[in-house]
């Protein structure tokens, strides 16, 4: 056991105080205790005098291990271009923890990151929560499977009209409700098959990833940026009663009243971001960094991400600092990459605040978190301190 004396605690628990100076005691993987003047017989202390306590920050949403760092073709894992269907694939199966981005991230505070198949497919593949440090997959992973990938706008219909697959967004439209109700088609027939596994379908990989979906146990993860885009996905959710979140969520900002409407109706997460990034596509002309400020400013709970390689993971905490430049208070953006991250992508009973009995996934900063002089000199994860530099 051990406790960080002293700190300044911004704990996102709601519990607690929005911030405080106390402590924070550590046993094995879990948060033991918060609070001040914590004392245990034969815990190691950490004076952190001066220093800003905050959760281990969350990614809602990127692609680290698929898209290693400076390898090109024989790194490049994000995207099975070989069907426009493919939710049978796994980050699980290609995320290399040797991707020097994790240590990168770790040491930056980032200590918990949502990755999975990019957006080049109508559906893509099961996402997964991984903590940023380990050298084995299976033991990083937090949760598995979190979402579903899908996409709708530019990028399926850019990499599937030269083979004649995808040539507008209706036909994007068109694949995926195939695709969920192939599905519905598949779990009924588990159904009336009832103990008699002679009756039982033929196993089919891809149908048995969709089962979570349509049984509302996992959600789509759906790359969304048009405001056209972002309709579309709420109107399927509508039609087949599935769970989704919004990624990148571009526009939505410019349809807060339609956006309210739609959360009201699915319970769809909101997820925004890149937003530190250049407007390589035209879905992208109407990229904001005003965008954060305007949807809390209609009460719509988000998270950011960074898409990473999009944007380095390290650099989430910049973003977020960025939107409060823009008009996001400072306490909601530190929430958009903690807690709120955590309860979107459904992992906040683990993660995305310093709460007892939580894992002990921890950053500590020499200054304001969202400041970009401030350096992370302190990360835990799973209560154990992987990066010291006090």
């Amino acid at each position: 056991m051990y406790i960080l004396k002293n700190a300044k605690i911004v704990s996102m628990d709601k519990d607690l105080e929005k911030e405080f100076i106390g402590d924070v005691a550590v046993e094995g993987r879990e948060i033991k205790a918060v609070g001040r003047g914590l004392s245990f017989d034969g815990a190691e202390e950490y004076d952190l005098t001066g220093m800003t306590l905050i959760p281990g920050i969350v990614d809602a949403h990127c692609h680290i291990g698929l898209f290693e760092d400076g390898m090109g073709f024989e790194g490049v894992d994000g995207n099975e271009m070989s069907n426009p269907s493919t939710p049978e694939v796994r980050a699980i199966d290609a995320i290399n923890p040797f991707d020097r981005c994790f240590e990168e991230a770790m040491r930056g505070g980032v200590t918990t990151c949502v990755t999975g198949p990019g957006s080049a497919n109508v559906v893509g593949g099961t996402f997964v929560a991984v903590k940023t440090h380990g050298r084995d997959v299976e033991d990083m992973i937090l949760k598995y499977p979190v979402g579903m990938k899908a996409a709708f706008g530019e990028n399926p219909k850019r990499v599937y009209h030269s083979q004649k697959m995808i040539y507008t967004r209706m036909q994007t439209a068109a694949i995926l409700r195939k695709t969920l109700t192939k599905a519905l088609e598949y779990q009924k027939k588990i159904e009336n098959a009832g103990d008699d596994k002679t009756k039982l379908p033929e196993k089919d990989l891809a149908m048995e990833a969709m089962l979570p979906v349509i049984r509302r146990e996992l959600p789509l993860k759906i790359h969304a940026h048009r405001a056209d885009d972002i309709l579309t996905a709420l109107r399927i959710a509508r039609e087949y009663n599935i769970r989704i979140t919004l990624d990148h969520c571009t526009e939505g900002y410019l349809i807060p009243d339609l956006l309210k409407e739609g959360i009201k109706d699915t319970g769809a997460g909101i997820i925004i971001g890149p937003l530190l990034s250049d407007r390589s596509k035209i879905e992208l002309r109407n990229q904001s960094f005003t965008a954060p400020a305007k949807l809390y400013e209609n009460g719509i709970e988000f998270a950011m991400m960074t898409d990473h390689p999009v944007i380095p993971e390290q650099y989430l905490p910049l973003c977020a600092g960025i939107a409060v430049r823009e008009g996001l208070p400072e306490y909601e953006a530190l929430k958009c990459i903690t807690i709120n991250a955590a309860k979107i992508v459904g992992i906040d009973d683990r993660v995305g605040s310093v709460t007892p009995g939580k894992d002990a996934d921890i950053a500590v900063f020499n200054g304001d978190p969202l400041e970009t002089r401030t350096r992370c000199v302190m990360t835990v994860i799973n209560g154990e301190i992987c990066h010291n530099e006090l």
